[in-house]
């Protein structure tokens, strides 16, 4: 039955619309830009987390409000291509779970350009491209700056035996020359060998990054009253 009224059916009929210049395009999306971030700035401040936890909600927040006004623009009064939206997002599913947020915000973006590219709204993927990435590229980097420094790499303990002969005073020279090889220098045991007649001392201690175990056996060995040098590798802690 045709309609009496004379109104046009939004379900077959595309009402008129006034084309978008890429003044008008770039503009729109960048409000939805500060939009998004105005909205993510308030989730940041309000959540108690810090910059580096909050960044992949914060990006998703903003690209999504970017995005969306994107597809505001594609569908515009068109029911039916709204319609074809929620079927085109329907269709999305994945066999993982989704780690990063913004990976969902991405693949909405190719929903979305895509559907520019097919509606001839060629102007929003081509405006709303570069502004997309420039966003992302920006709140990736506002994200990486939040990030904790990696802890610096321990020294892996040495432990070092050293045999000296009775009457030696361990806080003489051989203390001397350990300390210009290595920090944290720490006697751990002692113990008589020979009947008697010397000491093997256990040291527990890293060497520095200069200094290297032949060049502490070395200069040990040079060292008055020791008689011998015994080096092991402790655990990596």
């Amino acid at each position: 039955m045709a309609n009496s009224g004379g109104d046009a059916n939004p379900f077959t009929e595309s009402p008129p619309t006034t084309a978008l210049t890429p003044e008008d395009i770039a503009m729109r999306i960048c409000f939805a830009a500060m939009f998004g971030i105005a909205a993510g700035t308030a989730y940041f401040l309000t959540q108690k987390k810090n910059r580096a936890e909050a960044a992949s909600f914060v990006a998703t927040m903003v690209l999504l409000a970017i995005l969306l006004g994107m597809v505001s623009m594609v569908i515009g009064k068109n029911i039916a291509q709204a319609f074809a939206l929620v079927g085109a997002l329907s269709i999305v599913r994945f066999r993982s779970v989704v780690e990063d947020t913004r990976d969902t915000a991405f693949v909405i973006f190719a929903v979305v350009v895509g559907m520019a590219a097919g509606t001839g709204e060629y102007l929003v993927a081509v405006v709303g491209i570069p502004i997309v990435g420039f966003v992302a590229w920006l709140l990736a980097l506002w994200g990486r700056s939040g990030e904790k420094p990696a802890p610096a790499a321990q020294p892996r303990p040495t432990t070092v035996v050293v045999r000296v002969g009775i009457g030696t005073d361990p806080a003489g020279p051989l203390a001397a020359t350990i300390a210009t090889h290595a920090d944290g220098v720490e006697l751990v045991a002692a113990a008589t060998v020979r009947q008697g007649a010397a000491l093997d001392l256990t040291y527990a201690l890293c060497l520095r990054k200069s200094a290297t175990v032949i060049a502490l056996i070395g200069d040990l060995n040079r060292t008055e009253g020791v008689q011998g040098v015994e080096w092991k590798q402790g655990e990596q802690t």
